[in-house]
């Protein structure tokens, strides 16, 4: 009997080491995580016991979103859009004095391939793609800059593209959402000498083709990786992230881009 209590008061102390272990992984903010890689972001750090503030633009809508967050009370979804300055601010002002682990940049659009096209381009659209994949990020970062610092981890990620790369531009595809890219890696690669002076690294991480909502248009005419193996690999990535490597820009695969 002696033996067995023994061996039950080991087990509890085991299990509580567990649950502590689990509650110290930390804070992670994803933005855009009504769906694909933002909502699989959320699942996986959700999963390594991480506490996730999952933001969505209209959260009433984000059914799986929702589904998630009814299992795991360490979820928690807030209304925001990247594209709106105010409501970056409600939502920092909301969180002041939180650390903030790892502040994930996934929140992002391609826009309408017809208004993109050279001759009868629509500038409103051009507005749109640039607020949400450059602007937003970038006001992300600056309104959570003091969280991320006060965090153990100290990383800002920003979900980018291949398609950011200049010297690999090949022909004309897309202008907007290239150029959105292009400019978000050149926006961090030069803020990340101000973050860094705070001790956070950025993370400026391909991807790669997945087979999400923005992709579907490609399904069938090229091979599409899951959302889980993406993820599973940025995640990766962004787990041995550095100081030394800030604004590295990195492919799924741990290799580096050319600018």
């Amino acid at each position: 009997m002696r033996t067995y209590l023994k061996h039950m008061a080991l087990a509890a102390l085991l299990l509580a080491g567990s649950s502590a272990w689990a509650a110290d992984q930390g804070t992670v903010l994803v933005t855009g995580a009504n769906r694909g890689i933002g909502l699989e972001f959320v699942k996986q750090y959700a999963a390594k016991g991480y506490k996730v503030i999952a933001t969505a633009r209209k959260p009433g809508e984000a059914k799986d979103l929702q589904d998630l967050a009814k299992t795991d009370k360490d979820i928690v979804i807030e209304t925001l859009d990247v594209s709106d300055l105010a409501s970056i601010d409600t939502l920092a002002a909301k969180y002041k004095g939180q650390p903030i682990d790892i502040l994930i940049n996934n929140a992002g659009i391609t826009g309408s391939p017809e208004k993109q096209q050279f001759g009868t381009i629509d500038y409103a659209s051009f507005n749109d793609v640039m607020d949400t994949n450059v602007r937003g990020p970038l006001k992300m970062s600056e309104a959570f800059a003091d969280s991320v610092a006060a965090s153990k981890q100290k990383k800002i990620i920003v979900i980018t593209s291949s398609e950011g790369s200049i010297s690999d531009v090949k022909s004309n595809r897309q202008p907007f959402y290239r150029g959105s890219k292009a400019a978000v890696n050149m926006v961090f690669k030069n803020i990340s000498f101000a973050l860094k002076g705070k001790g956070i690294a950025v993370g400026l991480l391909n991807p790669g083709p997945v087979d999400t909502d923005m992709m579907a248009a490609a399904r069938g005419r090229m091979p599409l990786r899951t959302t889980e193996l993406a993820v599973r690999e940025l995640s990766a990535i962004t787990e041995k992230l550095t100081l030394e490597q800030t604004a590295t820009f990195f492919n799924f695969d741990g290799t580096t881009l050319p600018w």
